[in-house]
């Protein structure tokens, strides 16, 4: 794979990108920004906004309050600074979902404004230091209503009624994140009332030449509408608008609270210029280390991951697995998708025992899982891994890319339902990979020379089958020579498939590519595994 020379992404630093107010479609506000009609607000609204807006010369909002805010410039001091829960909208109405404004500050400096919509009348949320506690920090003053917020979050009853939890939160640029929400057993109680959450990967609108050799673009949401939810609503409704140098969008977000939190998705966008790799759908993550990391971790834990592995459903009926690596270099990898039926990134190992972090619980960390709604055409997806020597730096994309070159003046129009999801309810039974584990030869070989590799494969057909079942292993390379004595066999204290083989690696200087399933006769038995061997140092 081609190397690039993006540095490893943090998870605050990307933030920082700047965004535009905006208020309706051809008109403008007194500082420039596009208006929005305060009534009859719909889809088509926003549309109609986002291309007038790519029709002009992208202006970026440089409404920073003066010094007001430069005091909220670390971590700590942003992360004391939390919207009143007394003053969560739609708490004394006693709605099933309520809304909390993040506040502006550390890296989070853009101005974002949001409004309710009730009966498609447009209501801006003006701004308030009454609406925030700010703990230690000094309370600003002479701040305008007008100063606008940082995002927002949104809270629901989900695993009891009466309990409010926070379950998805939009924040900075065009990221946000949902919850995954399990059994609450003690551990799992006693995190939530300390008032942390097991976020974990992130989503966001749009990718914009991620992972190529120079700046990534990153758009930002300037502005939500937010529909007020009725006394039996079980899903909210939220409008954004996307806007950076290159694209604008429209974007309509249909969420659905819950054990697993959905979203229905659909986006409109309009190119003010041509960009090389327009991402649709992107997953961000982290992969420190894990149980098939070939490199040294002098680390606490056993493994450090939000994610595990990139998972593909193509349309005819294949699934691919990836594991994640903490390459050693930035590596693109790109998988032939045409109409692809789903991609996620997946945290598939749920054993605690792996992470031995009960603060942080990695193994309740949630999966996201796009669906594509409608034939979504020629593409590919793309994985991104970046190198990283700290576990708060994202160091992993995700995201499909159209065959066809985004061009200015072009708009585009998609569809899909996002998953964040803790369970294996996406493979079905059917035999998926559930760990990959490399190392040196045992026959004494340098470990630049040859590597042994052990892939152990679960599911319900795969346990049901003998030991003596005629179940046998296709294995290729890309490069390198896969060893003769490759062996599969039923672990008989697990139950799982075990696949082992060894890659003599041939001196080859470039990221060996592997491939590997099982299967019984003409019979795959189990979703292709597809792994990236670096050169050992």
């Amino acid at each position: 794979m081609p190397e690039m020379t993006v540095p490893p992404i943090s998870r605050f630093a990307m933030l920082l990108y700047v965004s535009t107010a905006c208020l309706a479609p051809g008109a403008q506000a007194a500082d420039g920004a596009p208006t929005t009609p305060a009534t009859g607000f719909d889809f088509a609204t926003l549309e109609r906004t986002a291309r007038s807006l790519a029709q002009a010369a992208f202006a970026p909002d440089r409404g920073v309050p003066g010094k007001d805010l430069e005091h909220i410039a670390g971590y700590m001091e942003y992360r004391d600074i939390n919207h009143d829960i007394n003053r969560s909208l739609w708490r004394r109405e006693g709605l099933p979902f309520q809304l909390q404004l993040f506040h502006r500050g550390f890296r989070f400096k853009d101005r974002v404004f949001i409004n309710v919509l009730e009966e498609g009348k447009a209501q801006r949320l003006p701004f308030s230091v009454d609406l925030f506690d700010y703990g230690k920090n000094r309370v600003p003053k002479g701040l305008s209503p007008d100063t606008g917020f940082a995002g927002f979050r949104l809270l629901y009853p989900v695993l009891q009624d009466g309990v409010y939890e926070e379950f998805v939160a939009f924040l900075g640029a065009s990221y946000f994140r949902a919850q995954g929400f399990g059994e609450p057993h003690e551990v799992v109680r006693r995190f939530r009332e300390r008032g942390m959450h097991q976020y974990g990967l992130s989503a966001r609108g749009l990718a914009v030449d991620s992972g190529l050799a120079k700046a990534e673009e990153f758009p930002v949401f300037r502005e939500f509408w937010i529909e007020k939810p009725r006394p039996d609503s079980t899903s909210l409704t939220v409008f954004a608008l996307l806007d950076g140098p290159s694209v604008t969008g429209a974007y309509q977000f249909v969420i659905h609270p819950g054990i697993e939190v959905s979203m229905d998705v659909k986006c409109r966008l309009f190119m003010r210029q041509g960009v090389e790799r327009l991402g649709i759908a992107p997953l961000t993550s982290m992969f420190d280390y894990g149980e098939n990391s070939d490199r040294f971790q002098d680390g606490v834990r056993p493994e450090t991951h939000d994610s595990d592995g990139l998972l593909i459903h193509a349309r005819n009926g294949e699934k691919v697995w990836r594991p994640l690596i903490n390459p050693p270099r930035t590596a693109v990898s790109v998988f032939k998708a045409d109409d692809v039926a789903g991609f996620g990134l997946m945290q598939r190992d749920r054993d605690y025992d792996h992470y031995q972090d009960r603060w942080a619980l990695y193994h309740l960390r949630p999966s996201a899982w796009v669906e594509p709604v409608g034939g979504w055409g020629p593409g590919s997806v793309y994985l991104i891994e970046l190198p990283t020597e700290v576990h708060w730096h994202d160091n992993i994309v995700a995201f499909w890319v159209p065959e066809r070159r985004a061009q200015a003046g072009q708009d585009w129009t998609f569809a899909y339902r996002l998953h964040f999801l803790l369970d294996h309810a996406l493979d079905g039974g059917s035999g998926l990979v559930a760990s990959t584990r490399t190392g040196r030869s045992e026959y004494g070989e340098p470990i630049d020379v040859k590597r042994k590799f052990i892939v152990e494969f679960d599911g319900d057909k795969l346990r049901a089958l003998g030991p003596h079942a005629p179940v046998e292993a296709e294995v290729s390379s890309s490069a390198g020579r896969i060893g003769k004595d490759v062996t599969v066999e039923k672990d008989p204290f697990t139950a799982t498939w075990r696949l082992a083989f060894y890659l003599e690696l041939g001196g080859v200087e470039t990221p060996i590519d592997l491939r590997a399933y099982l299967k019984s006769g003409k019979e795959a038995l189990t979703e292709t595994w597809i792994y990236q061997q670096w050169k050992m140092p």
